[in-house]
C-alpha cells in the first residue's frame, strides 16, 4: 500500500491539499481547463487502476467531480478534498441505468398523459363543432310558415341547419320509401298515423334520453300514443291532431227550428226531415250525406266510425256471435246503418255534387269532416253560415275518430339524436304555439294542438273547439281517407266499398262483408298485422 501511495505524482505547486470546488461562476474557465480532460489528464498509465478498499476504480469511472475534488454528504453537509499521498479517497458508489432513466421515463409519460387529456376533453370543446344539414320533407305546411321556428333553432344550435322541403301528396308515401330504400331520403319526415305498418323498417325509435315514455304519454293523446307504440317507445311526434266532426248548415237548422243531433237516431229523423225534393222527386236541398262512397267525402272514416260506435272488429268485420239465442253481426249492422240513408230514406244518392261542395253551396244540411276542410268551404262560400259539433254517439259509447299526420325521423339518418332534439323542439308548447300563429296568418286557423295540456288555449274557437272536445276519446284505424298512400288505407278502403256498394245492389250486409272480411284479413297479414289492432 505504501509503495502505491508513492506511486501518485505530486501535487501541482500552488494547489493545496483541500481544494475548494469551483464555484458556478467560474464553471466556463473550468470547462476548458486541462485538469478536466480526461483523455489528456497527466496521471500515469499505471496508476489509471487503483484499488481502494479492495476495488478497482477505472479512469472511466472517475473520480473527479468539476474542480479536480470528490463530492461526500455527511449530516447535511458537503466537504471537498483533493487526494494526497496521504490520504485515500472515498469510494464512489456506482449510478444504476434504471434510476438515471426512471424520471426520464416518467417525465415522458406525464407529457403524453397531458397531451391525451387536452385532446380528449378540452381540444373538442374549443374546436368549432361540425356542422351538420337536416332534411325535412314536409306536406301541407310552406316554408314561410316554417322559416320562423327553424331560424330560431338555427341561432341556438348553430352547427346545425335545417333544409325544409314541402312535398306534394301525390304518390308521396312511394316516393319516400324509394328515396329511403336509396339512401336519399330526409332526416325527418311526415307521415300518416296510420302508415306505422308501411314504414316499421324505416323509422327510428324515439330515444328515451330526448323523451322518455311517460313524459310522452303524459304529453300527447292516447290515440297518438297507442298507434305510434313501438316496444317501450314511440316512432313519431305529432305537431298536430286532427279528428272527424259534424258541420251543420245553421240556416236551414233555424228555419227548420231544430238543433244539431247528438245520437244517430236523431241524425237519421232530422235528415229525413230537413231533405227537400222537387215535383220529380229530385233531391234539391239533402239532409246529409250517407249511404255511398261515389261522392261522400271522407265516408270511409264514417262507416269505420259506426262500427267502431257499435263494437265491431274491423279486423274481422263480419264476425257474428250468438247473443241471447240470437245472432249479432256488429259489422253488418253498422254498414246497414250506413246504407240506409241511400235505400231506405233517400236522402242522399249518386246524382249530387261531392258532400264537400254541397255543404259549400248551401244544399246540404249535415256533414261529415276533419278541421281542415273549413279552410275548402272558406274558400268556396265565404259566406255560408255553419257550426261545428262532435260526432253524433250512440247510447253509452263516446268514441271519435281521428285522422291526422305526424314526423318521424328515418333510420338511416347520420344525425338521428340531432333530428329527435330538434322535433323535441317544434312539439314543445312554446313552439306549437308560434308555428299555430304563423298559420293563422295564412288561413283561419293553425293545426290543433297535439298536447294535452294545451286544449284550453283553443277552446274558445267555435271552429276548433269541437274537434278538442273529442279528441281524447278518439280511435282510428286503416280506413283513413284521403292520406293518398295507395297502400294500407287505399286498399283497405276498396273492400270496404265493394261491401258498401254490393249492399247497395241488393246484397244482406252479412253477405257482403263475408268477401269483404277475407280481403281485409289477407291485406292485414301482408303488412304483418296478425291480431285486432283498432286503437
Amino acid at each position: 500500500m505504501d509503495e502505491e501511495k508513492q506511486s501518485l505524482p505530486p501535487a501541482p505547486e500552488g494547489e493545496s491539499k483541500n481544494q475548494q470546488l469551483p464555484t458556478n461562476n467560474t464553471e466556463e474557465s473550468l470547462s476548458s481547463s486541462p485538469a478536466l480532460n480526461f483523455e489528456n489528464s497527466s496521471i500515469p498509465e499505471e496508476t489509471q487502476n487503483i484499488p481502494l478498499g479492495g476495488q478497482e476504480i477505472s479512469s472511466t469511472e472517475g473520480f473527479f467531480s468539476s474542480g479536480g475534488g470528490t463530492q461526500e454528504s455527511s449530516g447535511g453537509e458537503q466537504e471537498f478534498s483533493s487526494f494526497s499521498s496521504g490520504e485515500t479517497p472515498p469510494q464512489q458508489p456506482r449510478q444504476n441505468l434504471f434510476q438515471k432513466i426512471l424520471p426520464l421515463f416518467l417525465g415522458i409519460l406525464f407529457i403524453f398523459l397531458i397531451a391525451f387529456l387536452v385532446l380528449k376533453f378540452v381540444f373538442p370543446r374549443v374546436q368549432k363543432p361540425k356542422e351538420i344539414t337536416l332534411t325535412y320533407w314536409g306536406l301541407w305546411e310552406p316554408e314561410e310558415v316554417m322559416r320562423g321556428v327553424i331560424m330560431e333553432w338555427e341561432k341556438d344550435n348553430p352547427n346545425i341547419k335545417i333544409n325544409y322541403s314541402r312535398q306534394s301528396p301525390k304518390e308521396y308515401r312511394e316516393r319516400l320509401q324509394s328515396a329511403l330504400a336509396r339512401n336519399e331520403g330526409p332526416d325527418i319526415f311526415r307521415f300518416h298515423l296510420t302508415w306505422v305498418p308501411m314504414l316499421k323498417s324505416e323509422l327510428e325509435a324515439l330515444p328515451s334520453s330526448v323523451m322518455s315514455a311517460a313524459q310522452y304519454e303524459q304529453s300527447f293523446y292516447q290515440v297518438a300514443s297507442e298507434n305510434l307504440r313501438s316496444g317501450t317507445s314511440y316512432l313519431g311526434i305529432p305537431l298536430m291532431i286532427d279528428n272527424l266532426a259534424l258541420y251543420y248548415n245553421e240556416d236551414i237548422f233555424k228555419a227548420a227550428g231544430k238543433n244539431p243531433p247528438t245520437t244517430w237516431e236523431e241524425l237519421r229523423q232530422l235528415a229525413k226531415e230537413l231533405t227537400v225534393k222537387d215535383e220529380a222527386d229530385r233531391i234539391q236541398t239533402a239532409g246529409v250525406a250517407l249511404g255511398i262512397t261515389g261522392n261522400v267525402d271522407h265516408w270511409s272514416d264514417i262507416l269505420g266510425l259506426m262500427m267502431l260506435q257499435n263494437g265491431a272488429d274491423l279486423s274481422n268485420p263480419g264476425a257474428c256471435t250468438t247473443q241471447a239465442g240470437e245472432e249479432v253481426c256488429l259489422g253488418a249492422d253498422a254498414l246497414t246503418f250506413f246504407t240506409i240513408f241511400k235505400t231506405a230514406d233517400h236522402v242522399w244518392d249518386e246524382t249530387l255534387p261531392s258532400s264537400t261542395q254541397a255543404f259549400a253551396a248551401g244544399k246540404l244540411a249535415m256533414y261529415f269532416a276533419p278541421s281542415w276542410r273549413v279552410f275548402d268551404i272558406k274558400a268556396m262560400n265565404p259566406n255560408l253560415n255553419f257550426k261545428i259539433v262532435p260526432v253524433p254517439q250512440l247510447p253509452g259509447t263516446n268514441i271519435s275518430w281521428a285522422t291526422f299526420w305526424v314526423e318521424g325521423v328515418a333510420q338511416k339518418s347520420k344525425y338521428k339524436k340531432e333530428a329527435w332534439e330538434f322535433l323535441k323542439f317544434l312539439s314543445s308548447p312554446q313552439t306549437l304555439e308560434k308555428l299555430f300563429q304563423a298559420q293563422s296568418n295564412i288561413r283561419l286557423f293553425g293545426e290543433i294542438y297535439p298536447r294535452k295540456e294545451m286544449a284550453e288555449k283553443l277552446k274558445t274557437n267555435p271552429l276548433v273547439a269541437p274537434f278538442i272536445n273529442q279528441v281524447s276519446s278518439a280511435k282510428t284505424w286503416y280506413l283513413c281517407s284521403f292520406t293518398h298512400d295507395n297502400g294500407i288505407n287505399d286498399r283497405m278502403i276498396k273492400y270496404f266499398e265493394d261491401a258498401v256498394n254490393a249492399v247497395n245492389a241488393g246484397k244482406t250486409a252479412k253477405e257482403a262483408l263475408k268477401t269483404t272480411g277475407q280481403g281485409v284479413s289477407q291485406l292485414l297479414s301482408q303488412y304483418g298485422i296478425g291480431s285486432p289492432a283498432v286503437r
